[in-house]
């Protein structure tokens, strides 16, 4: 059985609470648009596609319990301009926002209703389409690297970017998994993804629950196994015109790595995260994170020395009271690092350094 971050269906909108992944299963009803600011602000639901899908739907289901006489039109833009507040760097929450409030002002008052709700599931079917496309187009600039010099590869990841940050299926472990459905897969590593343990938690999950060879190794053990990789594929939550990507922190790092150990860096993400409006990254928004999240660790209690019996979930300290912290969800990393942009259109490389969404993709 897939796994499934989102389920949306006549009962309603239910968000898979990711906080309390992989040791507990709870989803959690999304009913009204302060319920959706929450969701994705307090991370339960993450991934910069994810986001995206449950902001409209969360507009579909506020549409559905609209009152006789209320201004469908006013609900709309206002919900969404509301919502853009809650993760300020995801593209695609702003491009979902665009999308239904485009519709809102465009047709009939009488149509708003229809409309808007048919466009927000649209949002979502598409995703799901879009990520298979976008595991086929990673695999194929790997295989055309490599040009039949490697029959399996091993690739590293960082952070979740599969269906726990999607519709299902996933950006770039949906590279490493089309890689896998096709035999090209040797070994999958991936990093644990401090402060907030996306890629232990959330990603090694996703990789054991799909019986996908994989170790996972914390973030500051990159470097020591680039001997080991041959490619480095990552999500993205915001693209610039020229190729900058915004994605979790960290990201950056191993871009570096890849450059150094002469290893080719991927990203992998749907079109609607290229924020053509945006020269570079240095226009980019940084969320900045609470400290909380960065000198504390949460999860349950481990009962025995195997780790295999747990208790209650409980939040640890795990820093130096009084110490200043720096926490910010992502970082960019510059288009001169990266190989390709892998999107649901094909992929993308770069010539002198920069890349040209608005050309034609290298695979079609």
């Amino acid at each position: 059985m897939s796994l499934q971050a989102i389920i949306y269906n006549l009962d309603g909108l239910f968000v898979l609470d990711q906080l309390l992944l992989p040791h507990q299963h709870k989803y959690v009803p999304v009913k009204t648009i302060e319920d959706s600011f929450s969701v994705i602000k307090k991370m339960q639901v993450r991934g910069a596609p994810a986001i995206g899908i449950v902001a409209a739907l969360s507009v579909a289901v506020g549409l559905r319990n609209l009152g006789e006489g209320e201004d469908a039109k006013h609900f709309v833009i206002d919900s969404l301009e509301h919502l853009k507040e809650s993760r300020p760097t995801a593209v695609n929450l702003f491009e979902a926002a665009h999308q239904l409030q485009n519709v809102a002002r465009s047709v009939h008052p009488s149509q708003v209703k229809e409309k808007v709700i048919q466009e927000a599931e649209a949002i979502l079917d598409k995703d799901l389409r879009d990520n298979h496309a976008i595991g086929a187009a990673g695999r194929q600039f790997l295989l055309d690297h490599y040009k039949g010099t490697k029959s399996k590869l091993t690739v590293l990841t960082h952070c979740n970017t599969g269906s726990l940050a999607t519709s299902g299926y996933g950006t770039a472990l949906g590279v490493i998994r089309a890689l896998h459905e096709n035999g090209n897969l040797e070994h999958a590593f991936c990093t644990e993804t401090r402060p907030y343990n996306q890629g232990s938690r959330l990603t090694a999950f996703e990789l054991v629950h799909d019986r996908i060879p994989a170790t996972l190794v914390t973030d500051s053990t990159a470097a020591s196994i680039m001997n080991k990789i041959d490619a480095i594929v990552v999500g993205a939550d915001r693209v610039t015109r020229n190729g900058d990507t915004a994605n979790k922190i960290g990201t950056l790092n191993l871009a570096v790595l890849a450059n150094y150990f002469n290893i080719p860096f991927i990203v992998a993400a749907p079109f609607s995260s290229i924020d053509l409006n945006l020269a570079s990254g240095s226009q980019i928004t940084i969320e900045q994170r609470p400290s909380i999240e960065m000198i504390t660790v949460r999860g349950p209690v481990v009962k025995n020395s195997n780790a295999t019996e747990f208790g209650k979930d409980e939040r640890i300290h795990i820093a130096a009271p009084g110490i200043n912290t720096y926490c910010p969800a992502f970082d960019v990393t510059p288009a001169k690092l990266i190989a390709a942009v892998a999107t649901e259109k094909g992929y993308y490389t770069a010539t002198k350094e920069k890349f040209s969404f608005t050309d034609s993709p290298e695979l079609a």
